[in-house]
């Protein structure tokens, strides 16, 4: 009976990951997957188990490719995350580590089941706190790059979307014209993450440059 798992492996710990697939199911075959649009190493087993490895680099179009592939590191990352109850923004180097971040609180208040004229203020309340909640976060949005930039950081070449899809778009859309560009990065998303904490954004990190490996066992 075949089954299906999803699994995040760092990409410090893929090798080791690589080898216990390995020792479980017999030697790999690997290949490329050329109709992945971000590109992906697929790895079958001698037991008819095969992985499909996903990292934010591309792989090479086309053909064979060898015995195992060679990994690169994640590209440097931003990392916006937004709910009603807080947000939380980082830069992340190529090795993992915060190389600058802002977390913070921001009260957006819940919807009511008042009708009528109460219902119209709660809504234009609500819309109030969502849209401020938005500014704010754009600007430190914003604030991060401009900093990067001016301390000749490292560009980000990766995206990570996290929280409430809503408020983390209109954040992306709320940036000016300098920081902009952001918007056309690959991106991965994680819209099941909680209110952001840091430990939240700690966590939005780990899965973000992490290699997504759906594992097919025979």
């Amino acid at each position: 009976m075949t089954s299906t798992h999803l699994v995040d492996v760092a990409p410090e710990r893929l090798a080791g990951w690589v080898e216990r697939f390995t020792a479980s199911h017999g030697p790999l075959s690997w290949s490329v997957l050329t109709d992945d649009p971000a590109g992906a190493w697929e790895a079958r087993a001698q037991d008819g188990s095969w992985a499909a490895l996903r990292s934010w680099r591309p792989v090479p179009r086309g053909g064979s490719a060898g015995p195992e592939p060679g990994w690169e590191a994640p590209p440097a990352l931003l990392v916006v995350l937004a709910r009603r109850g807080g947000y939380a923004v980082a830069l992340v180097g190529p090795d993992g580590a915060l190389e600058r971040h802002k977390v913070g609180t921001r009260h957006v208040q819940s919807r009511t089941a008042a009708g009528g004229w109460s219902q119209q203020r709660f809504a234009r309340r609500r819309g109030n706190q969502a849209d401020a909640l938005v500014e704010a976060v754009a600007g430190h949005t914003s604030r991060l790059l401009e900093e990067a930039s001016a301390a000749r950081g490292a560009a980000p070449e990766g995206l990570v979307l996290g929280g409430d899809r809503s408020l983390a778009d209109a954040v992306l859309e709320e940036l000016p014209a300098a920081t902009a560009s952001v918007r056309g990065l690959p991106r991965r998303v994680l819209w099941d993450l909680p209110d952001p904490r840091r430990r939240v954004l700690d966590d939005a990190v780990r899965r973000g440059r992490a290699v997504r490996v759906e594992v097919h066992n025979a």
